[in-house]
């Protein structure tokens, strides 16, 4: 597997991968409920062009996109609602996503590990995270990876719950 910055010409590939994924989850707000938050994800590509953000990508030997995320070395630009972005000394991960046939194959914790890594390179004190109960996979292998529940990062997006979590590093 390799783990890289996304190219410009995988943009639309991921962001449609990552529609996709979500648009699966079972008990998750569907395009019709939140169309801008689709569109956000069909447009991922784009967060590789804001400040001290990198959008990340799972590829394995034979070129094929397996999955992606975001990573951010400050949290004042993850984005997200509630007090994750004034977080200081802190490394964000968003939008993780995994494609359907790459699934159980590691990939998101491959991904996760990178940013952790980067985190520690980037000299920050921990890795900050959100998601939800539909995403019970990840939030099992985030737990798995040391990340601890963390309320305070918590807020609402529209009528979903989004759950923090904290890894110090």
């Amino acid at each position: 597997m390799n783990i890289r910055d996304i190219y410009r010409n995988e943009y639309l590939a991921l962001g449609q991968l990552m529609a996709d994924v979500y648009a699966n989850l079972e008990d998750f707000p569907s395009k019709e409920e939140q169309p801008e938050y689709y569109q956000m994800l069909l447009d991922i590509g784009k967060f590789s062009e804001q400040e001290n953000t990198r959008v990340i990508v799972a590829k394995d030997d034979e070129n094929n996109l397996l999955g992606g995320l975001v990573y951010f070395s400050d949290m004042a630009h993850y984005g997200s609602g509630g007090e994750a972005p004034k977080v200081k000394n802190a490394s964000g991960i968003r939008l993780l996503g995994v494609g359907e046939n790459a699934r159980g194959q590691g990939v998101g914790k491959a991904l996760t590990d990178y940013c952790i890594q980067q985190a520690k390179a980037d000299g920050n004190q921990q890795v900050i995270l959100h998601t939800t109960q539909a995403m019970d996979i990840a939030w099992k292998m985030y737990e798995g990876l040391g990340f601890i529940r963390s309320a305070d990062l918590d807020f609402r997006q529209k009528d979903l719950p989004v759950y923090g979590f904290r890894l110090a590093i």
